[in-house]
């Protein structure tokens, strides 16, 4: 029964396949691979199930693309030296492996120094369809390293590399079984436990980058003093995380956690936190006014800004300028 249903699965896959699953774009430079079995088909590997597949790099054909855009989540962990810069790799991170996570219809430049794909690696490739009604489906954007850009990719350790490695092996073993009604439930918690294993490895890299980390939150403080204590603007709007990475150039899930991490605080926090710091600042060391302080400082009105202040600092700023 389990292999008739295998086999009716894999047909209507094949069968499925047709050239909206692959296509071009951008000039022939970027190749769009639509579906896991697609993948599969270019990497010459087997679809052994038509939503998840492991697929062995150093098995794969990649000569004539380096350039891809998949419509599924996919993980890949390059074993090769890849060109440092793209992969953002310091002097002070681990060697022995780099791990990139992409979301449904991201793109991704696979390039060693020779301008080919890597020659020893692993992909990881699962369809939003897989995880849809599992725990994984309900919790999977709450793994934000699936938003940052390539620079901050992951690099790991031999240990770190040998944990994914043993569950991408356990994940395959689960695939060379006949697909039954235990299949979704077994694989999504794999791939559950692996997002999980790389979540820990981000936040050891965060303390090996613990120096690096320190000197962009102080870059991001300066940006903020500059911003406030420039005239602005009659808007006085306050500045976004997107015009803050730009400047860090960093992707703002990532300086979001970097800076929780090193914080414990959210962009959102730790900028009301700035504001209040420069508001105490201001009401000891200026002539600014009440009504001055909280519009420069983007506060909707100086009541609105007198009670949260009051509710911070557990006086009145007009107190805190003046204390007995």
């Amino acid at each position: 029964m389990s292999d008739v249903r295998q086999t009716n699965i894999s047909n209507r896959t094949k069968n499925s396949s047709t050239n909206q699953d692959i296509s071009y774009v951008m000039g022939d430079k970027v190749l769009k691979i639509g579906s896991v079995h697609q993948c599969n088909c270019c990497m010459g590997s087997k679809t052994l199930h038509p939503l998840v597949s492991v697929i062995d790099l150093s098995k794969a054909d990649l000569s004539s693309h380096t350039d891809f855009k998949f419509g599924f989540y996919t993980i890949l962990l390059s074993e090769c030296k890849c060109e440092a810069y793209r992969y953002g790799h310091q002097y002070y991170d681990f060697s022995d492996g780099t791990l990139l996570s992409l979301t449904p219809g991201e793109s991704i430049s696979m390039k060693d120094s020779d301008n080919t794909c890597p020659s020893k690696g692993w992909i990881l490739a699962f369809h939003p369809d897989l995880i849809c009604g599992t725990v994984l489906g309900a919790n999977i954007r709450d793994y934000t390293f699936f938003s940052y850009r390539p620079e901050e990719a992951l690099h790991v350790s031999l240990r770190e590399k040998q944990v994914i490695l043993e569950l991408l092996d356990k994940i395959n073993e689960e695939l060379q079984r006949c697909i039954d009604c235990y299949s979704q439930k077994i694989i999504s918690k794999y791939i559950e436990l692996l997002l999980d294993y790389c979540e820990r490895f981000y936040e050891r890299q965060f303390i090996t980058r613990n120096e690096a980390n320190k000197k962009i939150i102080e870059r991001f403080d300066r940006l903020l003093d500059d911003h406030f204590n420039t005239i602005q603007s009659q808007s006085y709007d306050l500045p976004t995380i997107e015009e803050c990475v730009r400047v860090l150039r960093l992707s703002p899930a990532y300086f979001n956690d970097l800076l929780e991490y090193e914080t414990g605080k959210s962009y959102k926090e730790y900028l009301q936190f700035k504001r209040f710091e420069i508001a105490k600042e201001w009401l000891i060391n200026t002539d600014k006014t009440l009504s001055q302080i909280a519009q420069e400082l983007g506060f909707r009105n100086p009541q609105y800004f007198s009670r949260l202040f009051k509710k911070i600092t557990g006086c009145l700023p007009n107190d805190f300028k003046m204390p007995n």
